[in-house]
C-alpha cells in the first residue's frame, strides 16, 4: 500500500499510543489507508540482554540519560527500511515551539521521524548529529515525550488532503490565519434566552464573513495579543 506520509515513533513507552492512535480522526486517517504511524520501541534496539537505554550523566547530577547507541540504531535500520532519509524530529523542552506554521510544515512531508524524550533527555550528541529539528509542544515539562508526539501526530495528520471533509474545515480553524476562531453557533436559534447573532441568520454571506473577521480579530486582541505581535 502506498501511503501519503509514513510517521515513526520512538517510545520507551509504546502501549501509551494504543488508544489516541486508534480513535478520532487519526484511528480514521489510519484504517483509510492515508497515513501509515510505526511505533518503535527503543529498548529493542539496546544491545544487552537486559535492554538497557539509560546511563548516569558523567560530570555527576540527578536522574539518567538516554544513551546514543539504541537511538541511532533505531533511526537508521527505521532509514534502511524506508530506504531514504528521513527528517529525524527530537520532542524536547529546548525545541522550537510547535505552533500550527510547524504542523503545516510537518504536513507537506510525505514521512519524519519523532523521538520522544524521557529521564534527563538524552545525550548530546544525538542532538547534534542525529536529530534534524527539535520541537517543544509548551513552555512546561512532561514525564516523556509520549504525550507530545501524540498532540503533533493528530495536529498534523488532519492537515493532509482527503483526511477533513472539507479543507475550509481547517483553514478557519484558530491559529491557522493567525487569528483565534470566530464565535461558532448551532440550533437552537435561541437557548435560555440567548439568541444566535442576527448576521448569521440573514443569509448575507459577504456580511457573515466581515462579522466573522471582525470577531475573530476582536477575540484575538482581547485574549491572545500575543498572536498579533508575533507575526510582527
Amino acid at each position: 500500500m502506498i501511503y501519503l506520509m509514513h510517521i515513526h515513533i520512538l517510545t520507551l513507552f509504546p502501549g501509551m499510543f494504543l488508544g489516541p492512535l486508534d480513535e478520532s480522526i487519526v484511528g480514521r486517517v489510519i484504517e483509510r489507508g492515508l497515513v501509515n504511524i510505526s511505533i518503535h520501541n527503543i529498548r529493542d534496539y539496546a544491545a544487552d540482554r537486559h535492554h538497557v537505554v539509560d546511563d548516569y550523566p558523567y560530570g555527576g547530577g540527578a536522574g539518567m540519560v538516554l544513551k546514543p547507541k539504541p537511538l541511532f540504531e533505531a533511526v537508521e535500520t527505521i532509514e534502511k527500511g524506508e530506504g531514504r532519509e528521513l527528517p529525524v524530529t527530537l520532542l524536547t523542552p529546548q525545541g522550537r515551539l510547535f505552533t500550527q506554521r510547524v504542523a503545516h510544515e510537518l504536513a507537506g512531508r510525505d514521512g519524519f521521524i519523532l523521538i520522544c524524550g524521557h529521564y534527563e533527555g538524552v545525550d548530546e550528541r544525538v542532538r547534534e548529529h542525529l536529530a534534524t529539528d527539535e520541537i517543544s509542544i509548551g513552555d512546561y515539562i512532561l514525564t516523556g515525550g509520549e504525550l507530545a508526539a501524540m498532540v503533533i501526530v493528530d495536529s498534523v495528520v488532519r492537515l493532509i488532503p482527503g483526511v477533513l471533509g472539507s479543507e475550509e474545515s481547517w483553514m478557519d480553524d484558530t491559529h491557522s490565519n493567525g487569528l483565534l476562531e470566530y464565535p461558532q453557533y448551532t440550533r437552537p436559534r435561541v437557548y435560555r434566552g440567548w439568541s444566535v447573532p442576527e448576521v448569521l441568520l440573514s443569509g448575507n454571506h459577504a456580511e457573515i464573513a466581515k462579522w466573522r473577521g471582525e470577531q475573530s480579530l476582536l477575540r484575538t486582541i482581547s485574549r491572545r495579543p500575543d498572536l498579533l505581535e508575533r507575526d510582527r
